[in-house]
């Protein structure tokens, strides 16, 4: 485990105002439809305020009936490997405007083409929706000839478990794993009973234990298996896995489900790292902030090290 700096459990001003911001964006613990749709779309004029507007180019396409965009550097970049990038939102926010943002840093920053998709959301479309949507964009890239070998997979958050379990899917059919995999505070545990979410509740800027609550209701319904390996991939025999970077903040309360994928998959023997950085919160890696460039050069390094 990599600490970049060692956590304080302090809530810094701009952390504060950060809290204070998002609060108004909502994220209090209510999946009402007005309140979601004015969500949805805060959520996406700001994201495309935040993406980079210099070094890529954008290209939308339809996979089915999903909406889908390429992201490419302005500058030369290999044709392979590329980047699946799974986008956030606790299943029930994000599109391609939200998921523009870390695509693009992700192009600039790594000088690979990066491939996000628009999956159907929660509560209109409950799980296995998500999940069945990562698959069909997965076999897309295959029959464009792509290999699993030429595809590095990142998500943030809900992404992050979308990454892990279709890796999981792909395990379980006897396909091909990704080269890589790149989770940016990633939901591995939907029991949510590790110490993090109480040991951080009140230094955390953007997550509540009560939105927590409601995304996964809506996300699994009635179904109440939390430790199922299909929702909670912390659970689920990870042995096999390919090389995985996990990015997590101090003041999160998520931290915990970053430290205890770390210790799954070294146990199961695969190659892990995981960088915790001080001050930081739930997919800082948005931001327009030197941490978040450091988080990003470091993927870059990261990658680098296994192609």
């Amino acid at each position: 485990m990599k600490h970049m700096e060692e956590n304080n459990i302090k809530m810094s001003p701009l952390m504060k105002a950060m809290k204070a911001a998002h609060s108004v964006v909502g994220n209090a613990g209510t999946l009402v439809p007005e309140e979601l749709d004015k969500r949805r779309h805060s959520e996406e004029v700001i994201s495309k305020l935040a993406t980079p507007s210099v070094g890529i180019t954008f290209e939308k396409l339809n996979i089915g009936e999903m909406e889908a965009q390429w992201t490419f550097p302005k500058h030369a970049y290999p044709k392979k490997p590329i980047i699946l990038y799974c986008h956030g939102g606790g299943f029930s926010c994000g599109g391609l405007g939200y998921a523009g943002v870390l695509s693009g840093k992700l192009a600039i920053h790594t000088g690979l083409a990066v491939l996000s998709y628009a999956y159907r959301l929660t509560p209109e479309y409950p799980y296995p929706a998500a999940i069945e949507d990562t698959m069909q964009v997965w076999d897309y890239l295959m029959h464009l000839g792509y290999g699993a070998e030429d595809i590095i997979l990142a998500g943030d958050s809900a992404g992050g478990n979308l990454a892990l379990e279709l890796t999981l899917l792909l395990k379980e059919q006897k396909r091909m794993l990704p080269k890589a995999l790149i989770l940016m505070s990633p939901w591995t545990d939907m029991t949510a009973t590790a110490s993090s979410y109480k040991k951080y509740q009140d230094v955390d800027p953007i997550l509540t234990y009560d939105y927590i609550m409601v995304v996964r209701k809506a996300y699994l319904q009635d179904d109440t298996d939390y430790a199922n390996p299909r929702y909670s991939p912390l659970f689920a025999d990870l042995s096999g896995f390919p090389p995985t970077m996990i990015q997590v903040g101090s003041n999160e309360i998520l931290r915990s489900d970053s430290e205890h994928l770390l210790k799954a998959l070294r146990k199961a023997n695969c190659h892990a790292v995981l960088e915790i950085y001080k001050g930081a919160w739930h997919v800082f890696q948005q931001m327009p902030i030197p941490k978040a460039s450091k988080a990003l050069d470091d993927i870059k390094i990261f990658i680098d090290s296994i192609l």
